[in-house]
């Protein structure tokens, strides 16, 4: 590619003095206004290889090898003073978490001119003024003085992505590295953002690595797309030709792995987990989990071949394999009605606020014994709230609660211990959820300790059991939560929720921050639990392709009331609210993949 604003050559990454590698032989090349999609598992080396890209690496980590140039600029070998002057003007970042880029005691207008003057854009301030105008109507935002001089805690989390977008593209950069930006953004303002990124790149042709393990968002998004596994690409083309013709078991198994609107397939699971630097075996680093597996392919490390003009794969096997159409999937189990027995939960008339701001009105529904309800909606439509009320966390509403046929006392230190070890709530983010004072074990047993009395080698093989049963080695009892990726932590925390043996069980978003095969494995765990233990589940999601495949009934939030609840089959294939409509609209799925839709 001989215009490339970005390229990479044989490119590895290593443990600091160690020898052990994060990243090892990647060459890729993006042309100018070219999306490339980067996915793969948690610790695959994805957000690594992003760093790359500016000349950054992580603490720990170096680069060994290789080159990494950026319009001809290489940053392997740039100096600090010259990183610095490329940061922003020429390669720029936008992380998963918008208040890591974003100064919580500077106004918006403040944040963004301070990047404009540190790279000297214009040549006077009225020109610095107008494009920071320029910038905010490029992305949505209000572009008026009161905007300008909110604080980062007065937006949204869709605004903050969007002001966090804004300044990556301010100084009109040459190349954009995007670090999972959407994770955790409900199907509407993740549609904004994606359209927003879409038209900027291709209108001022920028070359942008996008970064996420969501693979229906990299289908309409990307050009091509790259598939790493254990720091290597196993797997680069267009996306048509990665998720319709794909070459690579991995890459096959991810597919398989990923929720469908249509819901025609089974999710399926990905056994084991990735191999960790330091631990990954000769040849083929996923021969352990791989089907197609001989023992060539744990001789040596499979070379990089080509499929097609615009289609590389690393596998032995990639003839066979690739002769094999990917829709040849599992077909999802024909759901049958499903008699519910008694209520688990019922909800009457809630309404709930935050002060005189009322946020639920007049909610009303019920979940069963073996049922899962799934509720969708935007961010702000009163789901948490709702959540949070029935586990007893939020206690200021109007309305009646009944567990078990029993009133259920609004605060949690109200009710009695087993009513408090029935309900059991997973929270959104596993940053915070977990204390990083203690260990797995110890986080994972403390239910266990109270609910239980459990202590000393008892204690330890049920922690062990329940991290099994969340897809998690007992390897990891003995670390610290910083010690683990997102999704190992969220993983973590189901496995803490779980190991309770909870008759209802609220999951908040529990699978946003999760790889695909993992939440495959999460939801078939789930949906086992569901039917062996009679397990009742309110499931807060914003991904309503995902609630084909784990819920009974769905009900749509919207400004804090049900607009619509029924069967799934019923709400997703026929929806009569014009809210649900929008939403499946602005919903990504990877089996609505259109070639003419990525960028190129």
């Amino acid at each position: 590619m001989t215009d490339a604003v970005v390229e990479v050559e044989d490119l590895r990454i290593d443990v600091a003095g160690s020898g052990v590698y994060i990243v090892d032989d990647v060459n890729l090349a993006i042309a100018p206004g070219e999306v490339v999609g980067l996915v793969g598992e948690s610790g695959s080396g994805k957000t690594t290889l992003g760093l790359a890209l500016l000349g950054h690496t992580r603490r720990g980590a170096q680069i060994v090898h290789g080159r990494v140039r950026i319009e001809g600029h290489d940053v392997v070998d740039a100096t600090a003073v010259a990183l610095r002057s490329l940061w922003g003007r020429k390669v720029a970042y936008v992380p998963q978490d918008p208040r890591a880029a974003i100064n919580p005691s500077l106004r918006i207008g403040v944040q963004i001119e301070e990047i404009l003057d540190t790279h000297g854009f214009g040549v006077a301030k009225a020109d610095r003024q107008q494009r920071i105008l320029e910038t905010l109507d490029e992305v949505l935002l209000p572009s008026d003085h009161a905007f300008l001089r909110r604080y980062p805690h007065q937006l949204s989390g869709g605004q903050l992505q969007r002001v966090a977008l804004a300044m990556a593209f301010a100084c009109r950069p040459r190349v954009i590295v995007f670090d999972e930006p959407t994770t955790g953004l409900d199907v509407t303002t993740q549609a904004h953002v994606l359209r927003t990124i879409r038209t900027l790149c291709r209108e001022h042709r920028v070359g942008a690595l996008y970064v996420t393990h969501d693979l229906a968002v990299v289908a309409t998004l990307a050009a091509r797309v790259g598939v790493m596994y254990s720091g290597r690409l196993v797997e680069l083309g267009s996306a048509s030709a990665v998720f319709e013709r794909a070459s690579h078991p991995y890459t096959r198994r991810l597919v398989e792995a990923a929720p469908e609107a249509s819901g025609r397939h089974a999710l399926v699971g990905i056994a084991g987990s990735a191999p960790r630097p330091g631990h990954r075996p000769d040849g083929c680093s996923f021969a352990p989990r791989c089907a197609h597996a001989t023992d060539r392919c744990s001789a040596s490390v499979p070379p990089r071949e080509m499929v097609a003009a615009d289609h590389e794969v690393r596998c032995i096997r990639h003839v066979e394999l690739g002769a094999s159409p990917i829709d040849e999937r599992r077909p999802a189990i024909a759901r049958t009605d499903l008699n519910v027995g008694d209520h688990v939960l019922d909800a009457a008339h809630v309404t709930a606020g935050y002060g005189a701001q009322t946020v639920l009105h007049d909610v009303s529904l019920t979940i069963g014994a073996h049922e899962c309800l799934a509720l969708v909606g935007e961010s702000g439509s009163g789901k948490s709230t709702l959540a949070h009320c029935i586990v007893g966390l939020h206690s200021s509403f109007d309305g009646e609660l009944a567990f078990k046929g029993q009133p259920l006392a609004r605060r949690t230190r109200d009710r009695d211990q087993q009513v408090r070890r029935q309900i059991q709530y997973v929270f959104q983010n596993p940053y915070g959820s977990l204390n990083p004072r203690r260990t797995i074990a110890q986080n994972v047993g403390q239910p266990l300790r109270r609910f239980y009395g459990l202590s000393g080698r008892e204690l330890r093989l049920r922690v062990s059991g329940a991290l099994e049963r969340a897809a998690l080695s007992a390897t990891v009892m003995d670390r610290y939560p910083d010690q683990l990726s997102g999704g190992e932590r969220q993983r973590v925390a189901i496995a803490r929720a779980l190991a309770c043996e909870p008759s209802l069980l609220i999951c908040d978003e529990i699978t946003s921050a999760l790889d695909v095969s993992v939440q495959a494995a999460i939801i078939e765990l789930l949906h086992t639990l569901q039917q062996e233990m009679g397990l009742a589940m309110l499931f807060v999601t914003h991904n309503l392709p995902l609630v084909r495949s784990i819920a009974q009934r769905v009900a749509v939030m919207s400004e804090g009331r049900i607009v619509e609840l029924g069967t799934v089959d019923r709400v997703l294939d026929a929806p009569e609210a014009d809210y649900t409509r929008r939403l499946l609209a602005d919903s990504p799925a990877l089996d609505a993949l259109h070639s003419d839709s990525a960028v190129g």
